[in-house]
């Protein structure tokens, strides 16, 4: 079986530019003495927006590593993808996030509950997992409850893992789980028994993406109770830990943190649960690269600074449009977002300013940051123009691209 090392992190790379200032961040973490794995990812949806494929993803990630001289693994990762998705990206991918958040709470077969709960007496009456913070128990109408929300999604896990497995074979790629992007979080008795299922189908994932409570939106830091947080990671480490003994699940099976870039204030509790346990950690921090072309087209000045401009203009004007897919993980406040017209006057620091997520700097603005974060489409429909700029900028582009990603990512999260 393709192994997953036991610290990775997903890049996203929207345009195709970054790769190499991306892996010069793990470079940086490497020399300092944490190696983490990079993945770039990037899902079917935005590939339709950009008008890409994964095999252009590839290319990028083989051709950085070939540059850099990267001798440590890396990985391609087809994020997000379903069962009417995986066909575009068997060719070039060797990860698959495996996306069934949409079947949680669809009904399953009465037989089907009946047939995981007769399988499954240990699951019932109370159990004590060493590193759970309080025992819990199970009756026969928990897990039927349980159950019956989640084994129609395990059972499509089961199903897309094998059309993957049947194409690509078994030992040639990695899986991870997803089910993040749902409305309720999941208890750790919930992830229990949705490990017990997916061993059941045999699903070897490597990782699972669940839902934390709190807000994880995008391109900003983590909003709610952080010593609450921390109790629910603590807890679905021991519970992976408990369940990779118990159903034979692959040894090297550790929890996905999705919408992961810029939750600052989380970092700190995951590294010392890592330390603590000595469990692994996938990062996902796909969006903030984007973001950090754009404030680094906004430094340089120029062309670049109006281009920058123009992108917030744009966005601006079909803000509902752009927003309406990821509603569930952006929170923008209109008031705070200033008109086009102000931002036309702004000077290159006022617009740095307002998108770096720098929360000590008086001019950072969440809103304005989330709204930029999901105006891609506006980039990608400006086509050679973007591509172009990017090219002019690239000296300014790559260091915040490389900074961004070591200084306030890699290295609180895995350094310290």
């Amino acid at each position: 079986m393709l192994t997953l090392g036991k610290f990775s992190i997903g890049v996203g790379d929207r345009f195709a530019h970054q790769a190499r200032a991306q892996l010069r961040a793990c470079q940086l973490a490497a020399a300092a003495g944490a190696d983490v794995v990079p993945v770039w990812n990037k899902s079917n949806r935005e590939h339709t927006i950009i008008g890409s494929d994964p095999a252009g993803v590839r290319a990028s990630a083989d051709a950085a590593v070939k540059e850099l001289k990267w001798a440590g693994p890396y990985h391609v990762d087809a994020d997000h993808i379903r069962i009417d998705t995986v066909e575009r990206f068997l060719p070039a991918c060797d990860f698959y996030t495996i996306d069934v958040a949409d079947s949680i709470g669809l009904p399953a077969t009465a037989d089907a509950v009946k047939i995981f709960t007769t399988r499954h007496p240990e699951l019932l009456g109370t159990i004590a997992i060493p590193g759970v913070s309080e025992p819990f128990t199970l009756a026969p109408a928990d897990i039927a409850r349980i159950i019956g929300k989640y084994l129609k999604a395990v059972k499509d896990a089961g199903a897309i893992y094998n059309k993957i497995s049947w194409s690509k074979g078994s030992d040639n790629f990695i899986t991870e789980v997803s089910m993040d992007e749902t409305d309720a979080p999941q208890t750790p008795q919930e992830l229990l028994l949705i490990l017990a299922a997916l061993a059941d189908e045999r699903v070897p994932l490597q990782t699972i993406a669940p839902k934390f409570t709190g807000r994880f939106n995008k391109g900003v830091d983590y909003v709610g109770d952080v010593a609450q947080f921390e109790r629910e990671f603590r807890d679905d480490l021991a519970v992976i830990a408990y369940a990779v003994q118990k159903y034979r699940l692959p040894t090297n099976l550790k929890l996905s943190v999705h919408s992961g870039s810029d939750k600052f204030s989380l970092y700190g509790p995951i590294r010392r649960a890592l330390r603590d346990t000595g469990a692994g950690v996938h990062l996902k921090t796909a969006g903030t690269t984007w973001l950090e072309e754009v404030i680094g087209l906004a430094e340089s000045g120029g062309a670049g600074l109006a281009l920058a401009k123009t992108i917030y203009s744009k966005a601006l004007a079909k803000k509902d449009e752009l927003c309406a897919p990821y509603a569930t993980v952006i929170d923008i406040d209109a008031a705070q977002l200033p008109g086009a017209d102000e931002v036309s006057g702004w000077t290159s620091e006022q617009f740095v300013g307002a998108l770096r997520h720098d929360q000590s700097n008086p001019l950072f603005n969440p809103s304005l940051r989330q709204l930029i974060h999901v105006g891609f489409k506006v980039a990608a429909q400006m086509g050679t123009q973007y591509l172009d700029a990017l090219k002019a900028c690239e000296a300014a582009v790559s260091r915040n691209v490389t900074t961004n990603l070591f200084d306030r990512h890699l290295k609180p999260l895995f350094l310290g």
